[in-house]
């Protein structure tokens, strides 16, 4: 069994293997009539979340906001936005969390801040006062052109001019979120000091936003053009390799600085968003040994266009046993809906979303689950004149928009959907909202029912928890791997496919541990040599 340097069984930390929910408050529930999701509105929700049966809950921004990204444009790190409560809500929703034995982890984001965060503010006053370093500034080139070619994610270049200092300032994202300047010590010690303000109001960890973007290249090279790969470019930001805009190496030490702060608290848990062209290098990089972070998730399955064995297989095996430990989502609040993404409509949507949530539960590493997707939610159709994502808006109609998978949580089957009593800031579709969570919970045979059922199997098994990943293997439609930890062997055969798939070489032996959509019926071992379509077999040794 591992063991950590302080003599520790990894086995017994709390988050090694654990299930988070995130939450986007904004949609989840509306406690005070004005459309829009709250603190206040996630308390009254807690007995549901526990009733999953998750190890805690993932909170996106709440942070006080002008709102252009929704959150991620941080005006004031250490209060909360009044249309989502105040401070006091947030301690009372740590109080409900911790009564009802959940963790709670919220948002930190240190690449950029609002445009109108105090920080800014001053920065851009001049270029000699106390904070004009704190953020990435630079000359135009003669010709008055932004300083080099690096380019924003939501399209355009990722410079804006500024008159009061005669500079440009860099943003990865929108102008709205000025890129704050992590190489500088004392930009680290206050993003550090902000960490400290909410582990002292109780938070158990952290997910750090866009980490690899935090750090840019000094000399300000030009990025190079990136190589064809076949996939379609909508934004100017996909035409470049990321060389020198993110990811650079000074990342690694900021990381260490990190998890020691986050060690003087005790078990509290980090884990690292890293998109981009190397983003397993990173993910793995980002969390190799005890003194960086404990986790790491990346945008593999968020944005595949298709579930497939080999994506699967591939994507695993980048995690080599003893390097790091991941994190998988295969749904959040940036990508459309999976469902949606990878399988559309037709007579075996359940027996798919059966298998999918089967499969992420399976997988070694820390699983998030998005609200709505233990329903089986599918991606909401938001008409142009409705979008309030600006990236959606940028690059319409290419795109299925952030919007589409940002709709309230249906609580109920009624034309609110149980969320609010006020017209909801997106609209809920009609065939979201005849998934409500009313409506599952009068199901045995829900999904909602069967992932707390998954869940459960996970919570009790060493093997699927902690346990290590051994004979990894696609072999078509089929995914085969081994869980094994402290004498449980399970051999977990997924079919990824709606057609009946073979299953050569089958182990002789051990007893179905977990059999979905028709696996494993009949008698014998005749009946586990083929597998159903989205058939989920696992056998215990």
């Amino acid at each position: 069994m591992a063991v950590r340097a302080d003599g520790k069984e990894a086995s017994l930390l709390w988050w090694k293997g654990a299930v988070l929910y995130q939450v986007y408050p904004r949609s989840f529930q509306d406690s005070n009539g004005d459309g829009v999701g709250d603190l206040a509105g996630i308390t009254r929700r807690m007995a549901y979340i526990a009733a999953l049966g998750v190890d805690g809950l993932w909170i996106s921004p709440f942070f006080t906001s002008p709102m252009h990204d929704f959150g991620y444009d941080v005006a004031d790190y250490r209060d909360v936005d009044p249309i989502f409560g105040t401070l006091a809500d947030f301690d009372a929703l740590i109080a409900a969390a911790h009564a009802h034995g959940l963790k709670v982890i919220i948002d930190q984001v240190y690449a950029h801040s609002s445009i109108d965060h105090p920080w800014f503010a001053q920065s851009r006053a001049d270029r000699s006062n106390a904070k004009a370093d704190w953020y990435v500034w630079a000359d135009a080139k003669p010709d008055g052109s932004p300083p080099n070619n690096w380019q924003s994610v939501f399209g355009g270049p990722a410079w804006t001019w500024d008159a009061r200092r005669r500079q440009y300032y860099m943003h990865s994202f929108l102008k709205e979120q000025p890129q704050l300047n992590v190489h500088e010590a004392q930009v680290q010690d206050a993003l550090l000091d902000v960490a400290r303000f909410w582990l002292d109001r109780g938070v158990d960890g952290f997910r750090l936003d866009a980490l690899n973007h935090s750090m840019h290249d000094p000399l300000l090279r030009d990025n190079p053009p990136a190589p064809e790969d076949g996939r379609l470019r909508t934004r100017p930001f996909d035409y470049q390799t990321k060389l020198h805009s993110q990811s650079q190496p000074g990342v690694l030490a900021f990381i260490e600085r990190i998890r020691a702060l986050c060690d003087e608290y005790g078990a509290i848990f980090t884990v690292a968003e890293v998109g981009g062209d190397k983003a397993e290098e990173e993910q793995v990089a980002y969390t190799l040994g005890e003194h960086r972070l404990n986790s790491a998730y990346g945008f593999t399955f968020l944005y595949a266009p298709a579930l497939t064995a080999g994506l699967v297989a591939e994507t695993l095996a980048q995690w080599k046993e003893g390097e790091g430990w991941p994190c998988w989502a295969f749904e959040n609040h940036d990508a459309p809906r999976a469902v949606s993404r990878w399988y559309g409509e037709g007579d075996r949507r359940d027996a798919f979303l059966g298998m999918k949530m089967a499969l992420l539960l399976a997988l070694r590493g820390n699983v998030i689950l998005y609200q709505g997707e233990e329903l089986g939610l599918e991606q909401d159709d938001i008409p142009f004149e409705l979008l309030r994502d600006p990236e959606a808006i940028a690059n319409w109609p290419l795109t299925l928009s952030r919007d589409g998978c940002r709709t309230p949580m249906p609580w109920t089957g009624e034309a609110g959907g149980g969320f609010s009593g006020a017209a909801p800031w997106l609209p809920l579709g009609e065939a979201n909202r005849a998934r409500s969570v009313a409506r599952q919970e009068e199901d045995g045979g829900s999904l909602l029912a069967l992932t707390s059922r998954l869940i459960a199997l996970r919570r009790g098994s060493p093997a699927l928890r902690y346990g290590r990943m051994e004979a990894l293997a696609a072999q078509g439609a089929l995914l085969r791997f081994d869980r094994i930890a402290a004498g449980e062997r399970l051999h977990c055969l997924f079919n990824l496919s709606a057609e009946a798939c073979p299953v050569p070489d089958l182990p002789p032996g051990g007893e179905t541990w977990l059999a979905l959509n028709g696996a494993g019926a009949g008698a014998g071992e005749q009946a586990r040599v083929l597998l159903p379509p989205f058939g989920v077999l696992i056998l215990r040794f």
